[in-house]
């Protein structure tokens, strides 16, 4: 569509904003004249993807959002999840990828002070931050960088303002060279009798920005964050912000204290889009709207325009609404913090965001047009499937070179199983993260029960401070506070090859988490990070995980209470070609423990202790042919063959509602000492870690049904769900029996027997019943593959 005669701005200035000729012809007609310079970035930044949803919105809608426990679903800043007796948790996910591409540290801490803004503006204490994290190949200069400046932002900003980083997830993949991941999650309790939303009301009421002052960092950051990276992207520096955590930890504290006045009606963090995002959506959710003055806001810079203030995004910055009268009250809670407290505008009866600028109306939209009435693009999906899965699904693993029990033909000679094993160990997406989660302050709050590295997700004691509405509690002996598990979980190799199949098993893995430490999965959110959607291998990769989402909280019943989009993640090739991501839909999931000491953590516990693995086993004659584990997608094909092909796990979705219930009755009874859920690097790789955590060997007896499997690499390496390793005292081991005979009966069809927790500095031996070695690796070769795996990269 070519774009009138008598339009004031030339096409690449239209382009520039994000907006492409048909949606600057839609704004035309719903303003009935041609935007001025500020009113066409508002619409650039609210039309953003990163904003609007314009392309996902209709597939999200699929997601099911509602559940007994569910307070706040999708809409508001962060969702909030009962979890009983008084106590309601905060909880949300948000990526800042594309600024932590072109400025890492800037991007990171940002990211996680955005996100621990969406929790408090509900009105809740934040008490734990999980991140997610992407990077290419640490063998990349850049890559290191990227990497290091990345975890040291996320380390500065949640040190300095005092939450735990508890957990999250790190993997390495060419896939992601020039575009990180970075996505952030926090967790808080809820300190207010109200939850406190977004939507402005009270004709008259005063409009109140508090917090930070306004300059020109983060300018246009929405839209440049719904756009691919290129090499001009390192030009746009201006639209990465930058953040103050000392100055957000007084943030927090008054606004928790302004929301116990009752006198605030609406709260909206200025996040993305800045003052044009909180203006509209705050406007367009109470139904009213809001007249804004420009010159009452405290600015950090001298000759800013319109255009500036509106779209800049400077943090650690808000917006009320407050009861009309009482506005000197909380201007007086802001300043005692020492914060920035002023009132700037009012709430209109006409529906529309009014911006004034030295007495003139700099901007006049309707709310709706920029917060809810914005484009949606329904696309249509291919009419058959992309040709790299046509590829990858030929792939067939009878290809690969033969194995014996001793190992596996390479073009290089024998690999023996222990040297495929220590290299699986060495591989940095296995490894030990120990140097990235050392740089975090995991203890403050003094509610960190399992810190990083020690279980499959993260838990936290929910200790209420001044929280209103929950029970009063002495500290005591006897007292028991409940806790909240938490994880953050996607396998991107597996999605890529079968989006549906690949989305499902990252919620079925995320639930098998918290099952692995005793926690009742409760609810999820997600951050969706993708290519384009205007493209159709993008936009089919998109739907089609959405639908295996979907499908995977229902069966859990697992609510999706908000999250957050990022697509457009795409770089160009060494050709000059885009070239996306991995589709990585990532699921934050809580899960509630009512007793936190029962928690479990991933490594032996104590020698002569038995080890049994619950749900499918490859080398029964019922699992040989499953398609439950399989080596398609698997790290081992990536590393070891340099593969990325074959089809992943399918998720039986009974199997691992039947292996979750096991594990986390085993738990609470007090039969279950430890639980580490087979992902990554399939069994082999799984007992290796359980091993290493607390310096414990262990014997493994696989009992074969046939001494000749076809694919023994399968059986150590192949990954799949619903498989959980667990161990337990021998004092256990009857009521332990009988329970799985009942639910079950007898072992090998959906649990095992595997061997026995040897003494400290002891191997890792893996044998067949025929008593056949497959591995036997000193405990001082896998710690030192393990351990030191990342560091030795970064050196």
């Amino acid at each position: 569509m070519s774009i009138s005669s008598n339009c004031p701005f030339p096409p690449e200035e239209i382009a520039a904003e994000g907006l492409k000729p048909e949606e600057y012809q839609e704004i035309v007609n719903r303003l009935g004249r041609h935007p001025n310079k500020a009113e066409l970035g508002m619409f650039g930044v609210m039309w953003s993807e990163h904003c609007c949803y314009k392309n996902s919105r209709p597939l999200l809608k699929q997601f099911p959002t509602e559940g007994d426990r569910i307070l706040v679903g999708p809409g508001e800043n962060a969702g909030v999840v009962d979890f009983g007796d008084g106590l309601r948790l905060a909880f949300k996910i948000e990526s800042h990828n594309h600024p932590s591409a072109i400025e890492p540290f800037q991007g990171a801490t940002t990211g996680v002070g955005g996100i621990l803004r969406d929790i408090f503006t509900m009105g809740a204490r934040p008490v734990a931050v999980l991140n997610a994290l992407r990077f290419g190949s640490l063998e990349n200069p850049r890559t290191r960088q990227i990497f290091q400046g990345v975890v040291a932002g996320i380390a500065n900003y949640g040190n300095c303002f005092g939450v735990p980083t508890v957990g999250g997830d790190v993997y390495f993949d060419p896939a992601y060279t020039g575009n990180p991941l970075v996505n952030a999650m926090a967790i808080g309790i809820m300190e207010t009798p109200d939850i406190v939303k977004s939507g402005a009301a009270g004709i008259g009421n005063p409009v109140l920005y508090v917090g930070s002052t306004t300059g020109r960092d983060g300018m246009g950051g929405a839209s440049f964050a719904s756009a691919e990276l290129s090499e001009e992207s390192a030009t746009d520096r201006p639209a990465v912000q930058v953040g103050d955590p000392f100055l957000e930890k007084s943030l927090v504290e008054a606004c928790l204290e302004a929301f116990k006045t009752g006198a605030v009606v609406a709260a909206q963090d200025m996040g993305a889009a800045g003052i044009t995002c909180s203006t509209s959506e705050m406007a367009a959710k109470g139904g009213v709207g809001i007249e804004l003055d420009l010159d009452l806001i405290p600015v950090r810079e001298t000759g800013m325009v319109p255009y500036e203030y509106l779209l800049s995004e400077s943090q650690e910055r808000m917006l009320f609404v407050v009861q009309k009268g009482r506005e000197q009250e909380l201007i007086d809670i802001f300043h005692r913090w020492g914060l920035h407290a002023v009132v700037a505008g009012t709430v209109i009866a006409e529906p529309i965001v009014r911006i004034l600028f030295k007495k003139e109306i700099a901007a006049e939209i309707p709310a709706t047009a920029l917060a809810d009435n914005t484009p949606i693009y329904h696309r249509e999906l291919p009419p058959e499937l992309p040709e790299y899965v046509q590829k990858a699904r030929a792939w067939m693993p009878d290809t690969l070179p033969p194995c014996t029990t001793s190992g596996i033909e390479l073009a290089d000679g024998v690999s023996t199983w222990n040297q495929v094993l220590l290299t699986l160990l060495d591989t940095p997406s296995i490894a030990s993260k120990a140097w990235v989660y050392r740089q975090y302050d995991h203890q403050v709050q003094n509610n960190t029960i399992i810190v990083p590295g020690g279980a499959d997700a993260a838990v936290v004691r929910l200790r209420p401070q001044g929280a209103i509405g929950a029970r009063s509690r002495i500290a005591t002996p006897s007292q028991t506070w409940p806790g909240v598990a938490a994880t953050v979980d996607c396998n991107s190799r597996h999605v890529y090859l079968d989006p549906y199949e690949g989305a499902k098993g990252v919620v079925a893995e995320a639930a098998r988490n918290l099952s692995c430490v005793g926690a009742e999965p409760v609810a999820v959110t997600d951050n969706l990070n993708f290519g384009s959607p205007e493209k159709a291998i993008g936009y089919w990769q998109l739907a089609q995980a959405c639908r295996g989402i979907s499908e995977g909280c229902e069966a859990f019943s697992t609510p999706v209470t908000g999250g957050n989009v990022s697509l457009y993640n795409e770089t160009l090739d060494a050709d000059g070609n885009p070239q996306a991501i991995y589709p990585t839909p990532v699921v934050g999931m809580v899960g509630l423990i009512p007793d936190p000491a029962q928690a479990c953590g991933q490594s032996w516990r104590e020698e002569g202790d038995l080890i049994y693995l619950l749900g499918v086993a490859n080398w029964t004659d019922d699992d040989r042919n499953s398609t439950h584990v399989t080596l398609g997608g698997s790290e081992y094909l990536a590393t070891v063959h340099g593969l990325v092909a074959g089809e992943p796990p399918k998720v039986d979705f009974e199997l691992e509602r039947r292996v979750q219930e096991a594990c986390r009755t085993g738990i609470r009874r007090g039969w279950v000492r430890s639980a580490h859920d087979c992902s990554e690097g399939g069994l082999a790789i799984a007992l290796a870690e359980c091993c290493i955590g607390n310096r414990l060997g262990a014997t493994i007896n696989l009992e074969l049904t046939s001494d000749s499997p076809e694919r023994w690499d399968a059986i150590l390496f192949g990954e799949g769900g619903a498989r959980i390793l667990v161990s337990v005292h021998p004092r256990q081991q009857r009521v332990w029996e009988d329970y799985l005979q009942e639910i079950w009966g007898n072992p090998g069809r959906n649990w095992h027997h595997l061997g026995t927790v040897n003494a400290a500095l002891s191997p890792l031996r893996i044998a067949t019943s025929h008593n056949l070695t497959l591995t036997e690796v000193g405990m001082s070769e896998m710690c030192d593959r393990y351990d030191g795996a990342i560091e030795r990269r970064l050196t």
